[in-house]
């Protein structure tokens, strides 16, 4: 079943929505018979993957950099800046370092979620242009799958 919060974000400039009605978490694709047989399943099974992986690299992050632990209260366009250089600093660490130094990282389950408040996105408006990119895309990747 999906995720009700994800339907909240519309096709639109820098999202790519789920398709509803699909399955979309990765244990649905899992076992014999469950492989998405259109481009819309096979969409929505992408879209769980990097949904996981992104996840997983906000938890690193999280629990290396403090201050991506607490509600930001910075513009929009600081905060991204902010998750750029955590990203950017922990890809030089591990060059630097190796990858045994990013495994003392702390907890995360101890940590406070990232919050939007101050300078936040209350509204993005849907796109035809955006759904129509989505539809051609999922197409496409089922092709070459």
């Amino acid at each position: 079943m999906e995720d009700e919060s994800d339907f909240r974000y519309p096709n639109a400039e820098g999202f790519l929505a789920l398709y509803r009605g699909k399955q979309y978490h990765l244990f649905d694709w899992r076992g014999a018979g469950n492989a998405p047989t259109t481009g819309r399943e096979f969409f929505n099974m992408k879209h769980s993957s990097a949904r996981n992986v992104i996840e997983r690299a906000f938890g690193l992050l999280k629990g290396r950099w403090a201050i991506l632990r607490a509600k930001l209260f910075y513009p929009i366009q600081v905060q991204c800046r902010i998750i750029t250089a955590c990203c950017l600093i922990h890809n030089l660490i591990t060059r630097e370092m190796g990858i045994d130094a990013m495994l003392d990282v702390p907890d995360e389950e101890n940590s406070t979620s990232v919050g939007l408040d101050g300078d936040h996105i209350e509204f993005v408006e849907s796109s035809n242009e955006w759904t129509k990119f989505r539809d051609d895309l999922a197409v496409e990747m089922f092709i070459q799958w």
